[in-house]
């Protein structure tokens, strides 16, 4: 088990991978962008990235509006 961030809240997850971890809290729906200790992660290594011990993960929503 892991202990990381994301978005600022502190879990615990049994998770491999980031996909995987932003899969479960939901956060993977319509447009998103995803950042690892601050690096913008393109969408196509996010299920390749493995969890690590105090990982900073942030994922922002894209907003549409008129």
């Amino acid at each position: 088990m892991s202990n990381i961030s994301v978005n600022g809240k502190k879990l615990q997850t049994t998770h491999q991978t980031v996909q995987l971890v932003i899969n479960e809290l939901g956060l993977s729906q319509g447009r998103y962008a995803v950042e690892v200790e601050g690096e913008l992660i393109p969408k196509s290594e996010l299920s390749q990235l493995r969890i690590v011990e105090g990982m900073n993960i942030e994922v922002v929503q894209a907003v549409g509006g008129g």
